[in-house]
C-alpha cells in the first residue's frame, strides 16, 4: 500500500497500466479487468488500441463480446475469429457490427475459418470495408459465389485466399476473383466442387498462382496445356 492506504498500481498512469494489459491474453480476464474501475477500464480501452493483431481463436465468442473488442482496436492488422472448440457464435449481425469498426479498413488479415453461423450477407458487409484486406481464410463456411465477388470488387491487393471445403463456391466465382484480385500469389481449394479443368483455367489466366494442394497440380498440368488462351 501506498501512502494514505492507496494501492500501488492505483498510482500508475493510465498508459502504463494500458501497457501491462496489453500482455493479457485471455479476453476474459481482460474483460474482468476492465470492470475494476474506471481507470482500469480506460487502460484496457488503450491496451486495444495498440494491439495489431487479436485472435478469438480457443475461446467462445459471441457477437456482443467480440465487437466489444474489436472496436477499440483501432491499430489492429490481423483479426482471427476461427471456430474455436468451444465453437463461435459468430453471426451475419456480428459481422455486420464488425465492419463498422474503424479498423476494418486497414486490416490486412482476416481468418473466419470453419464460422457456419454466418452468410453470404454478413461477409460481404465486411469485406466490403476491409480494402487493404491480403490474406484471407474463409474455409469451411457456407458462402458462395456471391462472397468471392465482393472479394474480387473490393479487396484489390488480396495475396491468398483458404476456400477449404467450401463447396458452394462455382467455377463462375473462382475465374472472376483470379480475373479482378492481379497480386493473387496462393488459393487453397480442397474439397470443393468444381471441375478440374476450371484449375486448368484459372493458370491461364495467371500462370504463377499456387493452387492448393499441391498434389492437385500433378492432375492440372496434364490438360493446362489444351486450355484455349485469349
Amino acid at each position: 500500500m501506498g501512502w494514505g492506504g492507496e494501492a500501488e498500481i492505483d498510482r500508475l498512469p493510465v498508459d502504463l497500466l494500458a501497457h501491462i494489459f496489453s500482455l493479457i491474453s485471455c479476453f476474459k480476464d481482460l474483460a474482468q479487468t476492465s470492470c475494476v474501475c474506471r481507470k482500469w477500464r480506460q487502460g484496457v480501452k488503450e491496451s486495444l488500441a495498440r494491439r495489431e493483431k487479436l485472435s478469438f481463436a480457443g475461446w467462445k465468442m459471441d457477437d456482443q463480446s467480440t465487437t466489444r473488442l474489436v472496436v477499440h482496436a483501432y491499430s489492429l492488422k490481423e483479426l482471427d475469429i476461427s471456430r474455436s472448440r468451444w465453437d463461435c457464435q459468430i453471426t451475419d449481425n456480428g459481422l455486420h457490427q464488425l465492419s463498422l469498426a474503424k479498423c476494418v479498413s486497414n486490416l490486412s488479415s482476416i481468418s473466419l475459418w470453419g464460422i457456419t453461423g454466418i452468410t453470404d450477407r454478413g461477409v460481404v458487409e465486411l469485406i466490403s470495408r476491409a480494402t487493404a484486406l491480403q490474406h484471407l481464410n474463409i474455409g469451411g463456411t457456407f458462402i458462395t459465389d456471391d462472397s468471392l465477388f465482393a472479394i474480387a470488387d473490393s479487396c484489390p491487393h488480396l495475396k491468398t485466399i483458404v476456400l477449404w471445403g467450401c463447396r458452394h463456391v462455382t467455377e463462375c466465382g473462382l475465374l472472376v476473383l483470379v480475373n479482378k484480385c492481379h497480386k493473387l500469389e496462393s488459393i487453397n481449394v480442397w474439397g470443393m466442387r468444381v471441375p478440374l479443368d476450371c484449375f486448368s483455367g484459372l493458370l491461364t489466366i495467371s500462370p504463377a498462382l499456387q493452387i492448393q494442394p499441391k498434389g492437385l497440380l500433378l492432375d492440372v498440368e496434364e490438360v493446362v496445356s489444351v486450355w484455349p488462351v485469349f
